[in-house]
């Protein structure tokens, strides 16, 4: 952690790529781990555009309880660190691979969100914008009738050009990529650790299979490790 510090005050550019471990601490259930949102339902079945069109009740059932997750939950230390560490130039960007808004609400300006946002939902038929209380209450599009959604990337469909290209453009010339929270299972945010030349550092809670290509791994709580990262700076 020490090294972390080190590499952060050499760095003319630093990005940060999180998961879904970096907002477990904040009590929200992460996916793939042994109490994860994927254990109990097969992801192949709901949040995919064919349940949206053939099972809207499932669909919709599965997002309105990731709403409801979400009420009470708020940024922890690491992301407020993380913002500071913006403000003062210690890092440029934050990627992140999480749809719950905790790095916007703890104070980051530089996001690109790249699996989207639960919190702008949208029309799948017209993508005109729509309010979460409309999504929650089940009302169908008030422009053209059609179902609403959360404005997340489902199973099959493709990344935010913008945020996408962003944040492999800041990675391809960072000094230095934090990786934290995630299990680097998904296609293609998985690729983007790959496309720097950088220093690699790697922190999760439990190994993914792929620390040997890091230059730096340290397996534990992403807000413990980066307050212990904070405070060597």
């Amino acid at each position: 952690m020490e090294q972390v510090a080190k590499w952060l005050q050499q760095s003319k550019k630093t990005v940060v790529l999180t998961g879904a471990g970096m907002s477990t601490e904040s009590g929200i259930p992460d996916f793939r781990s042994k109490s994860g949102w994927w254990r109990n339902i097969d992801p192949a079945t709901v949040a995919t555009v064919e349940a949206l069109t053939n099972d809207y009740d499932l669909f919709h059932a599965f997002y309105s309880a990731r709403f409801a997750a979400l009420n009470g939950c708020e940024p922890h230390a690491g992301h407020s660190i993380l913002a500071d560490w913006e403000q003062r130039g210690l890092i440029a960007r934050v990627a992140t691979q999480n749809v719950d808004g905790l790095h916007k609400a703890a104070g980051s300006q530089n996001i690109d969100e790249l699996h989207g946002s639960l919190h702008r939902v949208r029309c799948q038929q017209c993508g005109k914008q729509a309010t979460t209380e409309q999504f929650l209450a089940k009302e169908p599009c008030p422009n053209c009738g059609g179902r609403l959604r959360p404005g997340i990337v489902l199973f099959g469909e493709t990344l935010p050009q913008n945020a996408w290209n962003q944040a492999l453009y800041t990675i391809e010339t960072a000094d230095v990529v934090l990786v934290i929270g995630t299990s680097l299972q998904v296609y293609p945010v998985n690729q983007l650790p790959k496309m720097t030349g950088g220093k690699l550092v790697y922190i999760n809670q439990e190994a993914a299979g792929y620390e040997k290509e890091f230059d730096l791994v340290i397996q534990g709580s992403a807000k413990e490790i980066l307050q212990q990262v904070n405070s060597y700076l």
